[in-house]
């Protein structure tokens, strides 16, 4: 079964002292693409977040955010030097005075100065991080379930395409007989246009038909055109099934498509062959969001 490229996943847990959020969201990309925005205290932790991203996300444009919010009787606030505050203060306090200029935004000044403010060293605790990793589990649950269920609509649109190419190629087996006998009255009119039947050699002829007629033959491509679509299909339903695998085989499919119709020499063939490659452009369309 596919999965889409495209996914979204959000859970929370909520300890009573701190609620822990984790959103995942992504897009396409030919790669993994992994973009984290983590509160300070879990910088450390980067490293080991990105290691489970990859295994399990695969590829992908993907934004992780995870979120803190502590209760108020846990917030961690900055702390202030009273001693060094005062001395700055003074300080400006006696050049103001002088310089001769207004005093009233020395305490601004002060607080902005090095190391009157000082922020406590944030890390995690184990509780904190256990928290954390299991909410984060959660969310990668809830975006793997949404790109699973996002697939099973791409897989069911790319079957339809796939059906209707393959209902096309009937179509050019009930339309190929008829056109052999056209392009050998073809011919002969236009020889007897040009020339008169006397002159005509028809042991020539019928060997100069047959070779004609010959280059125009599309057994082969109808034969491996049916065979890539239904490889295609075996691999859509392939447990390893994967967007760049189905890429592959839609080349093949395009190829296959294109010399069948330029070996055709048939208006109701070429239409067939037009209805084939407007499905495949959808379906190589269709493919750019698959995982």
């Amino acid at each position: 079964m596919i999965k889409s490229m495209t996914g979204y996943g959000i859970a929370a847990t909520d300890l009573g002292n701190a609620k822990y959020t984790v959103e995942i969201k992504s897009l396409n990309s030919k790669f993994l693409e992994l973009s984290l925005r983590l509160p300070k205290a879990f910088s450390d932790k980067e490293f080991q977040l990105r290691t489970e991203c990859s295994k399990q996300l695969e590829r992908g444009k993907i934004n992780l955010s995870i979120n803190v919010e502590q209760s108020e009787g846990h917030v961690k606030a900055a702390g202030i030097n009273t001693q060094l505050l005062k001395y700055y203060y003074e300080q400006l306090k006696a050049v103001s005075a002088e310089l001769n200029e207004p005093a009233s935004n020395l305490m601004q000044l002060a607080l902005g100065l090095p190391e009157v403010v000082k922020y406590n060293e944030e890390s995690v605790t184990e509780e904190e991080w256990k928290a954390a990793d299991q909410t984060f589990k959660q969310a990668v649950a809830a975006f793997q379930k949404f790109r699973a269920e996002e697939g099973g609509v791409l897989e069911g649109d790319l079957k339809h395409r796939i059906g209707l190419i393959m209902k096309n190629l009937e179509l050019v087996e009930v339309e190929e007989p008829k056109r052999i006998p056209v392009i050998r009255e073809r011919l002969n009119t236009h020889l007897a246009e040009v020339t008169s039947r006397e002159h005509i050699d028809q042991n020539r002829l019928e060997q100069e038909l047959i070779y004609y007629i010959d280059k125009l033959d599309i057994t082969e491509e109808k034969v491996r055109l049916k065979t890539h679509c239904l490889y295609f299909l075996e691999t859509l339903n392939s447990a390893d099934a994967n967007g760049k695998k189905l890429g592959f085989i839609s080349q093949e499919i395009g190829r296959e498509v294109n010399t069948l119709g330029s070996k055709a020499n048939d208006a109701a063939i070429q239409k067939l062959v037009v209805g084939m490659k407007e499905e495949l452009e959808k379906i190589k369309e269709q493919l750019l969001n698959v995982l």
